[in-house]
């Protein structure tokens, strides 16, 4: 049973939210980088959460909120801790939605989350290490565990008759995760991995990667890469020397810069990308397109549950302090309660206030499990005529 979610007026008092003020939230991304192409298209789904939340004038008193950006870069630690920190010592954010990379989110979550007190809601850090990160309850995520992903990805290249494989890898937690969860479950199924290699992003020439993975074989490369940087220099690299014709792409392979990059060569690759066909998937899609960005972009769901679920949890504890407001997450995103959707986050609003518990179901459909993290849904999708075409979800 939940607890409910109404707060006494002596409670709110004390928790430092008696009068309307200007909530700030950081959205911190990586802007630059390897996942440059995407992240502009998830800081405006966080966005709209938060514009939605002002909008409907029920946030905690009248209050507003107000979004401070810093860039995490993806894969440079200390320019990740240095924007967060700027983010909580300067900007006075209330909480962080992200990181997005997993290395950089690990970073800031020990080194500026935790001595700051400050929570964070990361949309796309999916590396299976965080589930046993030490945070002191201030970490959440609404992207699933790669943990789970490496399952998804072997029985998708099962179903497809894929009996063996080569894996190339970006050199970080991201990459790493993937490659090993992956690895893991495709042996158990009775495939061959021929060779699980690193590469490093940045690289102008990626020949001497593409001849060892051509060398060990597979009838599909698998790319746990980046899409703006060394996973699409190691595609080009395969096509150019016809060591490869079909790839397999995870999450962050996911992009419309990949197929404008690569062109008819990424034609019949395929892979998957977290998602889900439910109702709010449909209705967040709308919202995105008149709001003006691609709601269909990696993490885009994920990025504006991520930000409603930090408002949320504020409302329901009449509090922008993070030890009053993550003890509410979990029970906002999961049953019992009326469901959420998007576009109702004024209706959740009312219900809180009201003492009316909310499951908040959202644009992913999303469920925390475990250390508060999304039990996660896949959408699996082939690149057909130079577009990326749903097949099924998992």
């Amino acid at each position: 049973m939940k607890k409910l979610l109404l707060a006494t007026t002596a409670t709110a008092l004390l928790a430092g939210a008696a009068s309307a003020e200007d909530v700030k939230i950081g959205i911190l991304l990586g802007f630059t980088g390897p996942l440059e192409s995407i992240t502009p298209h998830m800081a405006a789904s966080a966005e709209m959460a938060m514009k939605e939340v002002t909008d409907s004038g029920k946030f905690m008193g009248g209050s507003t909120v107000t979004s401070v950006r810093g860039d995490s870069t993806c894969v440079d630690a200390a320019a990740a801790q240095a924007a967060a920190e700027r983010l909580v010592t300067s900007d006075k954010v209330a909480a962080i939605m992200g990181a997005d990379c997993s290395g950089v989110t690990g970073a800031v979550l020990q080194n500026v989350a935790r001595p700051n007190g400050v929570a964070m809601v990361s949309p796309s850090a999916t590396s299976p290490a965080l589930s046993s990160a030490e945070d002191d309850g201030l970490f959440f995520r609404t992207a699933p565990s790669d943990a789970r992903q490496g399952v998804v990805m072997a029985d998708i290249l099962t179903d497809r008759g894929v009996k063996s494989v080569a894996i190339t890898y970006t050199n970080n937690d991201y990459g790493k995760g993937v490659a090993e969860s992956f690895a893991a479950a495709f042996k158990e199924k009775g495939g061959e991995v021929t060779i699980s290699a690193a590469h490093e992003d940045g690289k102008a020439d990626y020949s001497a990667e593409v001849a060892a993975l051509a060398a060990a074989g597979g009838e599909v490369l698998v790319v746990a890469g980046y899409v703006d940087q060394g996973g699409k220099g190691v595609i080009q690299g395969s096509l150019d020397s016809g060591a490869f014709s079909t790839f397999y792409l995870p999450d962050g392979m996911y992009g419309d810069s990949l197929i404008a990059a690569i062109g008819d060569g990424l034609n019949g690759s395929y892979g998957d990308v977290p998602g889900t066909d439910s109702t709010g998937a449909d209705t967040f899609k709308t919202m995105a397109t008149a709001a003006g960005f691609d709601g269909t972009s990696s993490f885009t769901p994920e990025s504006y549950d991520a930000a409603a679920l930090i408002l949320l949890a504020m409302a329901a504890a009449n509090s922008t302090k993070a030890a009053d407001w993550t003890a509410k997450v979990n029970d906002l995103a999961n049953a019992p309660g009326e469901k959420i959707q998007p576009g109702e986050l004024g209706k959740a609003l009312e219900l809180i206030a009201a003492g009316t518990d909310i499951d908040y179901v959202g644009a992913s459909a999303v469920e925390l499990i475990g250390p508060g993290e999304s039990a996660g849904s896949y959408r699996e999708y082939t690149v057909k005529d130079g577009a990326f075409v749903t097949d099924r979800f998992r």
